[in-house]
C-alpha cells in the first residue's frame, strides 16, 4: 500500500538485484565511499517503489540507514529519513521498516545531542501516519523520560499527553494501558490533579480482572490513591486500598497484605458516615485476617459497636501505635490533619450513639458525653443535624437537646392503630390458650 493509501500489486520482484546490491554497497561503505553506495541504492529504490515491490524497497531503505549508522553521519541519517519518507508514493510497509530500524539506533547514539536529534526527526516524519503511531507513541515516550530526567516535569507532561493512545488500533492493550498509567503518573508530579482524573477514565478496570495485568493494576490504584489522598476523598481511598489487598500478589505476602489491610480500615474510619461507609465499615470487620491485627480489628469494633468511645481513652490505646503509621505521622501536615479527623468521626459516632438512646438530654450532660465544649457540642450537633445524619432540636434557654422527631396527627394515629391491632392480637392469642388448657384439664378430670 502506498502513502496515498491505495492499493498496489506488485509488477516485479526485485529481490535477486537487492540480494546481489545490499553486500556491494557495504564494501563501498567501508571504502569510504558511502555517498556512491547512497546513489546506487536511491536508483534500485525508485525502481523497486514503482514496481510496488514493499519488501525489497524496505530492505533497501533499512539499508540506506544501516549504512549512515555504521559511518557514523548521524547528520546525514536523519536528512535520508525525512527524504525517503516524502518519496511520491512511498510504500507503507517499507517506510514502516525504516522507521522501526531507526528507532532501534536510539540505544547506540554517540551522546544525548544526537539521539535528541534522531527522537525529533523520527517524531516529525511519523507525525499524523496512523501505520506508524505505536513507533511514534515509543518515541515519545523516551522523549518525556529524557525531559523528566533533566526535571522538567511539565514539558515532560505536555508531551506525552500529545498521544491519544485510547485511539491506537494497533497498540497492544496492556501497552496501551502502561502509556496511560505514565500519563496519569506525570500529571500527578506536576500537581494537575483534574487532569488525572480525566486520564483515569481512559482505563476499564475489568482489564485488571487478568493475573498477567496485576503489576498494572497496583501501579493504577496506587496513582488513584495519591490522587484520592489530595482530594480528601478517604472513603475512595479505602475502596482502592481494598483493590489492592483483593489482589493475589499481595495476600501472598503477610507483611504486604497486613500492612493494606490496616489503611483499609484506617481510611473507611476517617471517612464521614453514610450507608455507603457503614456498609464497607461492617463488611471489612467481618474479614478473619483483623484477627492478625489485633489492634485495628478493636479499633474497627469501636466504631461498629454503638457504644460511647471516650477520647482521652482512644488516645491512650491506640495514640502511639497510630501515630507511627504513614496515615497519622506526626511529622507531616497531612497526618495532624487526619488525627484531627480521626478525633472528628470519633465525636460524630458519640453523637448518634446517644442520639439512638436518648430522646431528650440536657446540653450539660451531652458535653460530659462528648468531652466537648458548649460551642463545639453544638457545632458537630449541627453538622449532623444539617447532613440528615440525625434529628435534633436545641432549645438553648432551656438547656435541652431533643432527640425526638415531630410527627403529624397521621403519624400517630397509624401509630395508635398498629399499637391497638397488636395489642387486641395478643387478648386474642391469651383467650386461644386459656380455652385450650381449660379443655385439656376438664379431659384429665373426666379420665
Amino acid at each position: 500500500m502506498s502513502e496515498e493509501g491505495k492499493l498496489e500489486k506488485m509488477e516485479k520482484d526485485f529481490s535477486p538485484q537487492v540480494d546481489a546490491l545490499l553486500p556491494e554497497t557495504e564494501t563501498l561503505t567501508k571504502q569510504g565511499k558511502l555517498l556512491e553506495a547512497l546513489d546506487k541504492l536511491m536508483a534500485l529504490e525508485k525502481q523497486a517503489r514503482n514496481a510496488a515491490d514493499a519488501n525489497s524497497t524496505g530492505r533497501i531503505l533499512v539499508q540506506v540507514i544501516k549504512l549512515c549508522r555504521d559511518a557514523n553521519d548521524w547528520k546525514l541519517l536523519n536528512e535520508q529519513i525525512v527524504l525517503l519518507s516524502k518519496k511520491h508514493g512511498q510504500l507503507k510497509a517499507a517506510t514502516t521498516k525504516m522507521i522501526q530500524d531507526a528507532f532501534s539506533y536510539l540505544d547506540s547514539t554517540p551522546n544525548m545531542e544526537v539521539k535528541l536529534e534522531l527522537i525529533d526527526t523520527l517524531r516529525t516524519v511519523t507525525e499524523g501516519k496512523i501505520y506508524v503511531e505505536v513507533e511514534r507513541a515509543r518515541v515519545t515516550r523516551i522523549l518525556a523520560k529524557i525531559r523528566e530526567d533533566e526535571g522538567k516535569i511539565i514539558e515532560a507532561a505536555d508531551i506525552l499527553q500529545e498521544l491519544q493512545v485510547e485511539t491506537f488500533g494497533s497498540m497492544d492493550k496492556r501497552e496501551k494501558t502502561d502509556f496511560i498509567l505514565e500519563q496519569m503518573r506525570l500529571c500527578l508530579a506536576k500537581h494537575d490533579y483534574v487532569r488525572t482524573q480525566i486520564i483515569s477514565k481512559k482505563i476499564n478496570t475489568r482489564f485488571f480482572q487478568d493475573k498477567e495485568n496485576e503489576d498494572l493494576k497496583l501501579r493504577f490504584y496506587e496513582l488513584m490513591i495519591q490522587h484520592a489522598l489530595h482530594e480528601g476523598q478517604y472513603l475512595n481511598v479505602h475502596k482502592f486500598y481494598k483493590h489492592i489487598y483483593d489482589s493475589e500478589s499481595i495476600k501472598k505476602d503477610d507483611n504486604k497484605w497486613k500492612k493494606v489491610l490496616q489503611n483499609v480500615i484506617l481510611f473507611v474510619i476517617l471517612s464521614p458516615y453514610d450507608n455507603e461507609q457503614s456498609d464497607l465499615l461492617h463488611r471489612i470487620y467481618e474479614d478473619t485476617n483483623l484477627t492478625q491485627i489485633p489492634l485495628y480489628q478493636e479499633l474497627a469494633k469501636c466504631f461498629v459497636t454503638t457504644e460511647l468511645m471516650r477520647w482521652p481513652k482512644i488516645e491512650e490505646l491506640y495514640g502511639e501505635t497510630l501515630g507511627q503509621t504513614d496515615v497519622f505521622s506526626k511529622s507531616t501536615e497531612d497526618g495532624v490533619k487526619r488525627w484531627k479527623e480521626l478525633h472528628n468521626r470519633v465525636i460524630e459516632h458519640n453523637i448518634r450513639v446517644v442520639a439512638k438512646y436518648y430522646t431528650r438530654v440536657t446540653t450539660k450532660r451531652l458535653m460530659q458525653l462528648l468531652d466537648l465544649s458548649e460551642r463545639d457540642t453544638e457545632e458537630f450537633l449541627s453538622k449532623l443535624v444539617v447532613s440528615k445524619t440525625i434529628y435534633a432540636r436545641v432549645d438553648r434557654p432551656a438547656g435541652i437537646v431533643s432527640f425526638q422527631v415531630k410527627r403529624d396527627a397521621n403519624q400517630i394515629l397509624n401509630d395508635w392503630s398498629n399499637d391497638i391491632n397488636t395489642l387486641l392480637n395478643l387478648v386474642e392469642k391469651t383467650c386461644h390458650l386459656i380455652s385450650k388448657e381449660e379443655m385439656v384439664h376438664s379431659i384429665a378430670k373426666a379420665i
